[in-house]
């Protein structure tokens, strides 16, 4: 027996790719939630933690860089709905070997915010790589993953 092949929501009969027709689909309270890292050589991860990178404070910065790229991911990723999104948080801590980012990203419609989570701590992250790249050539961005995708019915 074999199983029936999958089916890409984003191209078409005639294998074009498309945007997905949503007008159909209800309003949800939607939640999508990623992480990410970036490897920094100790002497790196020292510069940051004691704030003398001459770019300025690397976490802050990232951190907004994060939510400037959530809120433009429609204008980034070609067949993405553009969407009024409710919340945006992204948190940039140190851990031993680098920087880990952190995102969350809500909003009340009829399609999920994953590529917004994901665009938060990809753009976060090479936010961090662009503030560092004068003084570490060994950086290593990655993984990047979903952690998490919630979806609720409205009270």
């Amino acid at each position: 027996m074999t199983e029936p092949k999958p089916t890409l929501s984003h191209i078409d009969p005639e294998g074009k790719a498309r945007m997905v027709d949503i007008s159909h689909k209800p309003p949800l309270l939607r939640v999508a939630k990623a992480r990410g890292r970036i490897q920094l050589a100790p002497a790196t991860v020292a510069l940051i933690q004691t704030n003398q990178i001459q770019k300025g404070e690397v976490l802050t910065v990232a951190e907004l860089a994060g939510i400037q790229g959530a809120k433009r991911t429609a204008d980034l990723i070609p067949l993405c709905h553009p969407l009024a999104l409710s919340q945006i948080q992204v948190r940039a801590s140190m851990i031993p070997e680098g920087v880990e980012v952190r995102s969350e990203v809500s909003c009340v419609g009829p399609t999920g915010v994953e590529m917004e989570a994901l665009t938060a701590v990809s753009v976060a992250l090479l936010t961090v790589y662009d503030m560092c790249k004068a003084v570490d050539k060994t950086m290593v961005l990655g993984p990047v993953e979903l952690t998490e995708k919630i979806k609720h019915e409205l009270k």
